[in-house]
């Protein structure tokens, strides 16, 4: 099943032509000698289940949102001004799981369906020449509310000075309130399903364990092509839960997406 937010893709489609158009227009423009904010937007799409613990797929819009340097005068300096690698970043961190819609899926008649869960953090990273680790916290609401985290170790390579390609793996954790909407099943729904399927309540812990990489191009100054991958795998209780055994316990991902680096002189 295939689902795209049309209008999510086409504003930001219209932002990165704008944006392209600027770049084009034969005006030259005097250098940035003063840059206190930069950050990095763009979209693509994202191939990934329905929801956790699915065996089917969906495409959704993939929002690209980096934070690059945030220099307040006389106050404090995050980040670099310049595009450079490695050393200690921070920035925000983002995922969408969509709604989970129990008429969609036979399995599941008698379960509660659940909406699309937001999820906005940080996400903190220290890299070197050779490798990256990395750790996101997030906050989650909507259909799911709870904390999710998420961290790992990267290898890293530059081919050349314009690709970068990461991999390596990574484990995701979530607070038992998260889990238990999407993993959980009360004696309610249980019984909603003549009991076909059992009851459940998953604690937090562990959710799932797996690998993934990256790669980023700059095929012209500022502008990048990204994609990603990743293959996990559901661990602990999100594993033993009856949804998982009506969809998968192994889960993939797969995106590209465009985006462009903005610098600001603000103050």
């Amino acid at each position: 099943m295939i689902k795209i937010g049309l209008s999510v893709v086409a504003a930001t489609v219209l932002l990165v032509t704008r944006a392209w158009s600027a770049d084009n227009s034969g005006v030259d423009q005097a250098p940035q000698t003063d840059v206190d904010v930069v950050i990095e937007l763009g979209l693509g799409g994202i191939i990934q289940p329905e929801y956790e613990g699915s065996k089917d797929y969906e495409i959704w819009p993939w929002p690209v949102i980096g934070f690059g340097y945030l220099a307040i005068p006389g106050l404090f300096a995050i980040g670099s001004p310049e595009a450079q690698a490695g050393g200690f970043a921070i920035g925000p961190s983002f995922n969408y799981t969509s709604d989970r819609d129990v008429s969609d899926d036979p399995d599941l008649s008698g379960l509660d369906d659940v909406d699309a869960t937001f999820e906005a953090g940080l996400r903190a990273s220290y890299e070197w020449t050779n490798a990256e680790v990395w750790g996101e916290a997030r906050y989650a609401f909507g259909g799911a509310d709870g904390v999710v985290g998420e961290f790992g170790v990267n290898a890293v390579a530059r081919p050349t000075p314009e690709l970068e390609l990461k991999l390596g793996p990574f484990a995701t954790v979530a607070s038992a309130d998260y889990m238990d909407s999407y993993f959980g099943v009360s004696a309610r729904e249980s019984a909603n399903t003549g009991f076909r399927v059992d009851a459940f309540d998953p604690g937090g812990g562990f959710k799932s364990v797996g690998i993934r990489g990256l790669a980023r191009y700059e095929f012209r100054p500022t502008w990048f092509l990204n994609a990603k991958a990743s293959y996990s795998k559901l661990v602990g209780d999100a594993a033993d839960s009856p949804i998982v055994k009506f969809g998968s316990e192994d889960q993939f991902a797969f995106g590209l997406s465009i985006s462009k680096r903005f610098s600001f002189d603000l103050f």
